[in-house]
């Protein structure tokens, strides 16, 4: 979020110089991602985390904070706002659904629709907003300013009051910069008694849409559930500033003051203009919450002293009621604080506040003894037996497209969850089978150890392949087949990670291990048979193909066959052709084996079969 240094003085007139400012709000509030200069301005691009959303996504709640912290004052600008007259007023606000939890409206007569004064389109263009119109950039103008976003319809527009409901199968929207959409019944929308006006928390549709025409309006300053916003925002994919601070939970609360800010600035911008008395339909009203907690509580969890004081003088600072009593204290959390609901919470409020450096990096003493997981040690083990004895492991899909356990969501073609290791373990063959040239691998052999989901429960199994067959059981079966645990004492814990030999140690300590990314492009295998004099060694033809080979063979040659027959033998060897920069074609593989061909011709007693 983009937030201007000008625009905070406007709240703190004693704020630090904006060079200081991003180590304030790096180690105290939320990262900074931008510092930009802009004429006499600085803009920073700060990283307001979703728990602190509730409060922070605006200029007011940012100077709010920095207030605070700063032990400055906070000029509230509700103090300077002009109040308009009123009329009564016959608007008609209906909520049929759940998922609105205020709703506000105001009619607005006589307006005028001009270009907005020079220091509102700066104000906007600094946060890297375009401007419209005076009225609508007053409304984007307050939801930058106070958090709260708004929204204005052309009254003249509008049939029959407003109603808040869910959408209808059948009905669409045109919003406002021309996108049309197709609504669904969970998508939550403002309509009159003949259309679909907006998409409730999101985007102003066309149809009521305020132009150079427009006289009379109607203001909505409104609540949305986040969740409903967010799926719709998801499904209809459509993303824009209002739903990022609706899906992030607003408090009710804010509606009121943002309605007299964007009341004091339209009678600002149009002196001439008719206030109707505000519609506030406000179901059920946001609770006050109370949190307690001690001094010693947040000592504990920060890992630092702090004192009754020191969190009294916190606490005022911030404008927190509370109760104070032999160092437990009461408060009284603020509307737009959702992030506050334990003592956690508390100890990493006035930790920021202090400062997270204030903390020293001291490893507490802890007495305790691991707890040995049954499950993983036998696992543990049915995994080394299986590698010791060559057979590499792989881990197939859980979901499939038949079995006993249906899930409720997922691919149309994978409802259900797996009742044996067995058939993933078939397809995993098949696929490395394939590519056994590549691999090098005379013989495939593969095993899985995964949870299979019956009706009557979870299993663990084993399952494990090669060329002759696969055998699936459940891991006490595979332990108690192939090991006298007790015996060996495997399921002891001082040996729980010294289960078995592990490959690393069986295997040659000559060659250091090492690594080269694989290509993602697919092999070609050719197999080549020479036959040569009885006295030739494969060595020696092996030296030939691959002076000729060039630097697209990845693998070989490499002999899998040879015979014998009156004085002469067959070598019959493998090569394997891949490309790091493309897929290799035959054509291409074609000429390297010509040239391996033409090579071996050389010798006149050599032939290639």
């Amino acid at each position: 979020m983009k937030i201007s240094y000008n625009w905070l003085k406007q709240y703190v007139p004693k704020l630090i110089k904006a060079d200081k400012l991003p180590d304030v709000f790096t180690y105290h509030l939320c990262e900074v991602e931008g510092v930009e200069k802009k004429g006499r301005d600085t803009i920073f691009d700060i990283n307001i985390l979703p728990n602190r959303a509730h409060d922070l996504l605006s200029h007011q709640g940012v100077a709010r904070e920095l207030a605070s912290f700063l032990k400055t004052k906070y000029i509230d600008p509700a103090l300077k706002y002009k109040i308009p007259k009123s009329q009564p007023t016959d608007l008609k606000i209906e909520i049929k659904t759940d998922k609105c939890r205020r709703y506000m409206g105001r009619i607005i007569r006589g307006i005028k629709v001009a270009p907005s004064p020079d220091w509102m389109v700066k104000r906007l263009e600094s946060v890297g907003q375009r401007s419209i119109n005076n009225i609508v950039d007053i409304a984007n103008l307050v939801m930058f300013d106070c958090g709260q976003p708004i929204h204005a319809f052309d009254l003249d527009k509008v049939n029959g009051g407003i109603i808040i409901r869910e959408a209808q199968e059948t009905e669409a929207i045109t919003t406002l910069d021309n996108k049309a959409v197709k609504l669904k019944s969970s998508n939550m929308v403002i309509a009159d008694r003949q259309s679909v006006l907006a998409v409730a928390g999101i985007k102003g549709g066309r149809q009521a849409e305020i132009d150079e025409n427009t006289q009379n309006i109607i203001l909505e300053v409104a609540n949305f559930d986040p969740v409903s916003v967010r799926k719709t925002t998801q499904a209809l994919n459509i993303f824009t500033d209002a739903k990022k601070r609706f899906e992030n939970d607003l408090s009710p609360e804010l509606a009121p003051f943002a309605m007299r800010e964007l009341s004091a600035l339209i009678l600002e911008m149009c002196p001439k203009t008719v206030f109707e008395d505000i519609v506030d339909v406000y179901p059920t009203e946001q609770a006050k919450r109370k949190l307690s907690f001690s001094a010693n509580r947040i000592s504990n969890i920060l890992g630092l002293v702090v004192s009754v004081n020191k969190i009294k003088d916190i606490l005022k600072r911030y404008n927190f009621e509370f109760k104070e009593k032999n160092g437990t204290f009461e408060i009284f959390i603020p509307f737009l604080r959702f992030d506050l609901a334990t003592e956690e919470d508390m100890a990493e409020e006035i930790g920021r506040i202090l400062g997270y450096d204030k903390v020293k990096g001291k490893i507490p003493k802890i007495n305790f003894k691991p707890q040995v997981n049954e499950t993983y040690r036998k696992i543990n083990w049915a995994r080394n037996k299986l590698l010791n004895d060559g057979y590499s492991e792989v881990m197939t899909y859980t979901f499939c497209d038949q079995g006993e356990v249906e899930v409720m969501q997922s691919a149309s073609d994978k409802k259900f969850l797996r009742t044996n290791l067995t058939d993933g373990l078939k397809e995993s063959m098949k696929l490395n089978q394939i590519n056994s040239p590549f691999l090098g691998m005379e013989e495939i052999k593969i095993f899985e150890i995964g949870t299979v989901f019956k009706k009557n429960g979870e299993e663990m199994h084993v399952a494990y392949a090669d060329k002759k067959e696969i055998k699936e059981m459940k891991l006490e079966q595979f332990i108690s087949e192939n090991a006298s645990l007790e015996k060996h004492g495997y399921f002891s814990t001082e040996k729980f990670l010294v289960l078995a030999p592990s490959r690393s140690q069986v295997s040659s300590k000559k060659h250091s291990p090492s690594f080269k990314m694989w290509s993602p492009f697919p092999f070609i295998a050719r197999d080549i048979a020479v036959w040569v004099p009885k006295k030739v060694s494969s060595a020696e033809v092996i030296k030939i193909i691959k002076n000729g080979a060039g630097e697209l063979v990845v693998r070989g040659p490499e002999l899998f066959d040879k015979f014998e027959k009156n004085n002469q033998i067959s070598y019959a060897l493998r090569l394997v052709f891949q490309s790091y920069k493309k897929t290799l074609t035959d054509e291409e593989v074609n000429v390297i084996m010509t040239k391996i061909t033409n090579k071996i011709k050389k010798n006149k007693a050599w032939q290639v079969r």
